[in-house]
């Protein structure tokens, strides 16, 4: 059952030669329940998500999944803060993915999904 629960996704297709970032807004407020994030090779991308001041206030340096494996946080504890964040109407939500972890592999075909719910 769906509910007051929704998704925003982000895609980038080929190989990645710089860092990314997705960025946008919600228009009320809600909490990051779930991101998941794979690249279709075996990378070593890492995911930061946070806001304008603080990118690493919601997820810091999550691994990607690899191989097109997705890897998944979807617990209070995976969070920064060991909670779901709460979210603020109007916050600027950023996703940064370092494409190389400082120097590795870079990752292709880079999916990532993020899971909110209203309030």
């Amino acid at each position: 059952m769906q509910g007051t629960h929704f998704t925003v996704s982000y895609h980038t297709a080929g190989a990645l030669a710089a860092n990314h970032s997705f960025i946008f807004k919600v228009p009320f407020d809600c909490q990051l329940i779930s991101v998941s994030a794979a690249a279709s090779n075996a990378s070593n991308g890492i995911l930061d998500v946070g806001y304008t001041g603080a990118l690493e206030a919601y997820v810091a340096n999550m691994d990607v999944g690899d191989s097109a494996v997705a890897a998944i946080l979807d617990e209070p504890g995976d969070f920064e803060g060991d909670n779901f964040p709460h979210i603020v109407a109007g916050t600027n939500i950023i996703a940064t993915l370092d494409y190389d972890g400082a120097g590795g592999t870079a990752a292709q075909d880079f999916t990532l999904v993020l899971c909110f719910t209203e309030g």
